[in-house]
């Protein structure tokens, strides 16, 4: 799938109209959800026991679950995005670019948050962390790392994770696993991936805040 994706990228960068390259994160979104929806229908299964707690829209138990979820990926992104956000600025000045902070959005940040939270971060951590992570955590057994049950499969995730990245062909995309490694844990500790989903777009907001915020990207 993950190639279905980077072949659909790189006819984007052919295709005359500009429709395919205006609407590729949203193929890949469905792509990221269809794909393994369909192999749990196969098999009977249910995104319930891939990390996505769910009784029905209507149901209180679906946004308690949620709620809960939710906070503790916010609680987590607290603590680490600034460390995160040091490091990206302390990279950039050691990179030789000019570093000079002055805070601001980028154009369109309230489109950006509905985007990162919806169709690219809640769609990946369904596909990667829910799906994948999970399927190959059952092969074997687990450790317990920071309160985390770690399976097999646990890095091989994080590497699919990042490969993924790499449809752009720009080789510092496989820097994201790195914070892959927080999302899978994130998913081992809560148990369903909609912690590491609030952390993979406040994450990625942060990027798009720092570039913004940052002189010498203008």
């Amino acid at each position: 799938m993950v190639g279905g994706i980077g072949v659909a990228s790189a006819l984007a960068g052919v295709e005359p109209t500009g429709l395919l390259r205006g609407n590729l994160a949203g193929l890949a979104a469905l792509l990221f959800i269809l794909v393994p929806d369909r192999i749990l229908r196969a098999r009977g299964e249910g995104w319930q026991e891939y990390g996505l707690p769910w009784w029905g829209i209507r149901d209180p138990r679906t946004w308690r679950a949620w709620g809960r979820a939710a906070a503790s990926g916010l609680a987590v992104s607290v603590v680490v995005l600034p460390l995160f956000a040091v490091l990206l600025v302390g990279g950039a000045r050691l990179a030789g670019i000019p570093a000079t902070f002055a805070p601001r959005l980028p154009p369109g940040f309230a489109l950006a948050v509905v985007v990162q939270f919806l169709v690219v971060a809640l769609p990946e951590e369904l596909f990667y962390r829910g799906f994948m992570q999970t399927s190959w955590g059952r092969k074997g057994p687990s450790r317990l790392v920071l309160g985390a049950e770690i399976g097999p499969g646990f890095l091989a995730t994080q590497a699919l994770f990042a490969a993924g990245h790499m449809v752009t062909l720009q080789p510092w995309r496989l820097a994201t696993f790195f914070p892959g490694l927080l999302f899978g844990w994130l998913r081992a500790r809560t148990g369903g991936v909609v912690a590491p989903a609030v952390a993979h777009a406040l994450s990625n907001l942060l990027v798009l805040f720092l570039e913004a915020s940052l002189a010498g990207h203008r």
